[in-house]
């Protein structure tokens, strides 16, 4: 493994990953395939686009959030309360949130939801297989990407020296939701 594969797949294991999606049963799948290929050090689960957008601007129960933005966010399209479209226009409009991968995690082949989500600035689109083994292989690979091949932009990445470079001994993944932000999350539990 070279050295800058190791700073991007250390910097994965340090940061949040949200994952924004309405169903539990999708939310439950994702995080297993991410657990399973050990891709993602702390995954947030969030129930939908008005829960996102609190934490990404840190307001309501994220007011006091200390974390850095997100190394990548994990986005369903059809949501409750905000949807997964209105979520991107906003984010790729903050001069700040703009430059954060996004990647469209949906059952719909809609092609408008397709172009709007381009459109937008969506950097990458998934379709949600319905078999269980080929969403997690879909999981791992969209995982692996944002881990090991893709570039991210100037200044996301930490520098050797960062303390949130050095994986933590015995790490194992651990999930988080905004009613328990802080609970360890045992593969396969539910």
């Amino acid at each position: 493994m070279s050295l800058s594969r190791e700073l991007l797949l250390a910097f994965l294991l340090a940061a949040v990953v949200p994952l924004v999606d309405d169903s539990p049963h999708d939310t439950e799948l994702v995080l297993d395939a991410l657990a399973q290929h050990h891709l993602a050090n702390r995954v947030l689960a969030l129930r939908d686009g008005a829960e996102a957008l609190d934490y990404l601007y840190r307001r309501g129960p994220f007011a006091g959030r200390t974390t850095g933005q997100p190394a990548v966010i994990l986005l369903d399209l059809k949501m409750p309360k905000v949807d997964g479209i209105e979520v991107l226009r906003e984010l790729k409009n903050d001069p700040e949130l703009g430059l954060i991968p996004v990647v469209m995690m949906t059952s719909s082949r809609e092609e408008q939801d397709l172009l709007d989500s381009y459109r937008l600035g969506v950097n990458a689109y998934v379709v949600k297989p319905l078999d269980f083994h080929q969403f997690a292989d879909a999981v791992e690979k969209v995982g692996a990407f944002w881990a090991v091949v893709n570039e991210p932009p100037p200044r996301s990445v930490p520098s050797p020296g960062d303390p949130r470079v050095r994986p933590r001994p015995g790490a194992d993944p651990v999930a988080e939701t905004a009613d328990s932000a802080a609970a360890p999350r045992t593969p396969g539990a539910k």
